[in-house]
């Protein structure tokens, strides 16, 4: 029956899962993951930007079409339905609208851009979100006026108000920063390419503490929590202390076999020069908020999280067979040349001729 595992004769049956996606990143390995377990999944996507992994039910539609959404019921009933793609709660109310029970436990991929506070101040579970409607639009004139972040944390807040409403329960998964193999946004990207420059790197300090996952955690617990049929909320960050910006950094520079030399400088400084957060020099963020977000409850669940180089050689080993699919962010992600150049010098103006040392 779905929403729970069956066992038949001593035996656990096979998980049927819905994915809406399943061609980029964690939709493809929530796939591959739940076919490695012996699962049957199926995934809507639209065809564009690939298919998705050999073994997976692939049917071709449009998520916001409801005609293809009752076409996509007739393959169902599903133990749990995995939403990778919402982005206003529109997208989830017509969901669950046209494939009704046969969701089963509905698995949202949220963020935690859906709190009110972060990245300004740390946050839990239980913290406010940003105040939301399940019938929330983009076009809005309420939501169209809000900043671009605070934008995107409002409908996300108002997808999980409208997953709230399944009726085989809901599943809601707040992660954080996800990289590992496969990472589309720009930021490994961006990354590995200043790493194998033969020049000096532009960095903020080294000791910030930093809270990335990998994707291939995050699919296993989410593929955990639906084989034990259990709903909940979960932010999914690592652990407070997991790893350092320099641990990030140094990561980089072992995968690439990279030449680029560090230089750290100091937040304030950056800031004064306009150095622009978390794209011109990726996931450097100095809000008090950005890695202070406590996932211990996902942890007590049974979420874990491998070392942050594993993640960052597997993503560079898996870029040298196959590039990310592209994705208009990627563009957004890192520093012109010649302005890096330019602040390295007025850095090493500043600490005396040694450009690598904090000051």
């Amino acid at each position: 029956m779905p929403g729970a595992q069956a066992v038949l004769s001593g035996t656990i049956a096979a998980m049927r899962i819905l994915i809406l996606g399943g061609t980029w990143f964690l939709g493809r390995e929530l796939a591959q993951s739940a076919l490695a377990r012996g699962w049957e999944v199926t995934s809507l996507t639209r065809g564009r930007s690939g298919l998705p992994p050999e073994g997976v039910e692939h049917v071709t539609g449009d998520r916001r079409s409801a005609d293809d959404l009752r076409r996509l019921s007739e393959s169902g009933p599903w133990d749990a339905t995995v939403d990778t793609s919402a982005y206003e709660p529109g997208d989830v109310n017509q969901a669950l609208a046209e494939l009704g029970d046969s969701a089963g436990l509905y698995v949202l991929l949220s963020t935690v851009s859906a709190y009110r506070d972060w990245p300004d101040r740390p946050v839990e579970e239980s913290d406010d979100l940003w105040p939301t409607r399940m019938d929330a639009r983009e076009s809005d004139p309420d939501v169209a006026g809000l900043p671009g972040p605070f934008q995107y944390g409002t409908l996300k807040a108002g997808c999980e108000l409208a997953a709230a409403a399944a009726p085989g329960g809901a599943l809601i998964l707040r992660p954080g920063v996800i990289l590992g193999p496969g990472e589309y946004t720009g930021r490994m990207l961006s990354l590995f390419e200043h790493a194998q420059r033969d020049a000096a790197w532009l960095l903020p300090p080294r000791d910030p503490r930093i809270q990335p996952v990998d994707v291939r955690d995050v699919a296993r617990f989410a593929l955990d929590q639906i084989a034990a049929a259990r709903p909940g909320i979960y932010n999914l960050t690592a652990p407070f202390g997991h790893a350092t910006y320099g641990d990030l950094i140094d990561a980089c520079l072992e995968a690439t076999e990279g030449e680029a030399t560090p230089v750290h400088a100091n937040d304030a400084w950056l800031i004064e020069q306009g150095v622009r957060q978390w794209t011109e020099i990726p996931l450097w963020r100095t809000n008090l908020g950005t890695w202070q977000v406590n996932g211990s409850k996902a942890a007590a669940a049974g979420f874990t999280c491998r070392p942050l180089r594993e993640t960052v050689l597997d993503t560079w080993a898996g870029y040298q067979k196959q590039q990310p699919v592209y994705h208009p962010r990627q563009d957004e992600h890192g520093m012109n040349p010649a302005r890096e150049e330019h602040l390295v010098t007025l850095w090493s103006d500043r600490t005396g001729g040694d450009a690598t040392r904090e000051k």
